[in-house]
């Protein structure tokens, strides 16, 4: 297991993502008591991409589970997760994200801890620690992806569950200022690495996203597509954002 040294955009997303949560982003606004309280009685939800609730076969029964939420802070999942039962730990790179899982724990008594760090680095956890890997959009803020599923694989325990969102690359081709007006106008040639409210976003390949998480001895054995027309107009075209649901394989 090899750490992976930080990279300046790393910092640059977790400084980004700090300044997020003190501007309010919806995704950094922890969920209110109640949401927890349904959730201790079996009622709850979540999504790994911005509309569509995650199906609940994707999850099986996680009373008891090993969970890691990686790059899933900001008091929304997790919380949901620990009141159902699991024993989840949050994994973030912004310190005010899982600042705010911590305060929802806190308020709701719920066990819950939290690591900081890189998540294609995740030497903090030993080998098969976790029964489920729970990772909502968030590979477009790392340069390479595949390094991301290997550690995934890595910290899986054989049968376990990693269950994803990313972006559908093509959106990072097109135009969407010339979309709005009309066209549908390709600018950008693939891989693209671009910057947007101050973080920096990277496109990644089905092969990268998909491909890679089958060599890295994952099985993919469902998957849907999801739109979010607030985000931009394209979702008229094609579904913005792919989840998948992979398990460990038992073998290599």
């Amino acid at each position: 297991m090899t750490a992976i040294s930080t990279t300046s955009s790393y910092e640059q997303n977790r400084h980004a993502w700090n300044e997020q949560v003190r501007a309010g982003n919806r995704w950094t606004q922890p969920f209110a008591p109640e949401v927890i309280e349904r959730a201790r009685h079996g009622d709850w939800s979540v999504v790994l991409t911005p509309v569509k609730p995650v199906p609940a076969a994707w999850f099986g029964a996680l009373n008891g589970q090993a969970v890691l939420g990686l790059a899933s802070g900001g008091g929304q999942q997790c919380p949901i997760f620990a009141a159902a039962g699991a024993r989840v730990t949050s994994f973030d790179a912004s310190d005010e994200q899982l600042e705010q899982d911590r305060r929802v724990a806190e308020r709701d008594g719920l066990p819950l801890r939290t690591q900081q760090g890189d998540m294609r680095d995740l030497s903090a956890f030993g080998d098969a620690t976790f029964d489920l890997v729970f990772n909502p959009c968030s590979t477009c803020f790392v340069e390479q992806v595949e390094p991301v599923w290997r550690e995934v694989a890595r910290v899986l325990r054989p049968g376990g569950a990693l269950l994803t969102g990313f972006i559908n690359p093509w959106v990072f081709m097109f135009d969407t200022a010339a979309f709005e007006r009309g066209e549908l106008k390709p600018t950008n040639k693939l891989p693209v690495r671009e910057e947007r409210n101050g973080m920096l976003q990277f496109s990644h390949s089905f092969d990268a996203q998909l491909g890679a998480q089958l060599r890295a001895g994952l099985m993919i054995t469902d998957m849907f597509e999801d739109s979010w027309p607030e985000w931009s107009a394209l979702h008229e075209v094609t579904p913005q954002f792919i989840a998948t649901r992979a398990i460990k394989r038992e073998t290599p």
